[in-house]
């Protein structure tokens, strides 16, 4: 117990740093409270929808243990619940994890929890509850699992729907910080065949780099009223989470040609690996795809950085088939 308490007196503080005014914080003097809340009057929305998205990291959890890093993988966390908020054109504003693992080792869940608090800033929402079991029987020695709930919310008519989506629309795809958090079943089985000295500094930096959060950009899109739809690239790559967000009567046109790929999907597909199946299973560089009319491109750019300068790989027809591509991956 007390190595429990003294991860609750942590909790509590690093929390802290996400909170907003329209917290009760009252409710957090004592951070074992059954039920967190959120006062949602101080927001002055007239037609409020709350989103909500639940997630995990998968299998990357293996290579947080492998390379014994765990202070990045709770971005990943809160990166897949928050990515899939924005897509409906909400804004995050809580999330709550859950950690299960085998036995309580303080340090390593204060780095995990240091990651989740580092992606709710960057998220700009709060981390507000949570759990963490100890699980010993049903997690083997130093194993561990992750799952995260993201609460967002979007006036009525600013909800991103596909009947926002216009014929000859363009879209845009914006770069990931590499993997992200799919995939990672296949890069075990290939990791199998290479012992973990092997690796080269780089490869283990990449297969452990942080999804990148892409809410602080959208936030000012949707502000601004700049796309028509968007579509978060994750489990099924780009061409499966693209077509969920198009209507029927309009047709994917993507130019995988476009497609600026980054070395370690390379060094990936060096180990007998498909295009079909990278871009199945992995980003191949695109972590998120913006659709909008032309006219807004330029200032859609002014949003991003320089390192996830968006760039145009296709645009939407009127055709029969849900998806046209063009052109092949270049490596």
């Amino acid at each position: 117990m007390a190595v429990a308490d003294k991860l609750v007196s942590y909790i509590s503080k690093i929390s802290r740093k996400t909170y907003k005014k329209n917290i009760d914080t009252g409710s957090f003097k004592n951070i074992g409270s059954f039920g967190s809340i959120f006062d949602l009057s101080s927001l002055k929305m007239s037609h409020p929808l709350i989103v909500s998205s639940t997630d995990g990291v998968g299998t990357k959890i293996e290579i947080a243990n492998q390379i014994k890093k765990y202070n990045t993988i709770g971005i990943d966390l809160v990166a897949m619940c928050v990515n899939d908020l924005i897509v409906q054109g909400a804004k995050p504003i809580f999330f709550l994890d859950y950690i299960a693992i085998n036995k309580l080792k303080l340090n390593k869940v204060k780095k995990i929890l240091d990651g989740i608090v580092s992606g709710c800033k960057l998220s700009e929402c709060a981390l507000i509850g949570g759990e963490t079991a100890e699980m010993p029987g049903t997690y083997s020695k130093n194993k561990f699992d992750l799952a995260g709930f993201a609460v967002g919310l979007v006036e009525k008519k600013n909800l991103l729907t596909k009947s926002n989506i216009k014929l000859n629309d363009i879209i845009l795809a914006i770069p990931s910080s590499g993997i992200h958090s799919n995939g990672f079943s296949l890069i075990r089985k290939i990791l199998q065949k290479k012992t973990n000295s092997f690796l080269s500094p780089y490869i283990k930096k990449e297969l452990i780099k942080p999804t990148k959060i892409y809410v602080k950009e959208l936030n000012k899109i949707n502000k601004k009223k700049l796309i028509n739809g968007c579509a978060n690239i994750t489990g099924g790559g780009l061409l499966d989470n693209l077509i969920r967000v198009v209507p029927e009567n309009l047709c994917l046109n993507i130019d995988l040609s476009k497609i600026k790929t980054k070395s370690i999907f390379r060094w990936l597909r060096k180990n007998n690996i498909k295009d079909s199946e990278m871009l199945k299973t992995f980003n191949c560089g695109v972590g998120f795809c913006l659709i909008t009319n032309k006219r807004n491109v330029n200032k859609i750019k002014k949003i991003f950085s320089k390192e996830y300068q968006p760039y145009q790989i296709g645009f939407i027809s009127k055709e029969k088939s849900k998806i046209k591509t063009l052109g092949k991956l270049r490596w």
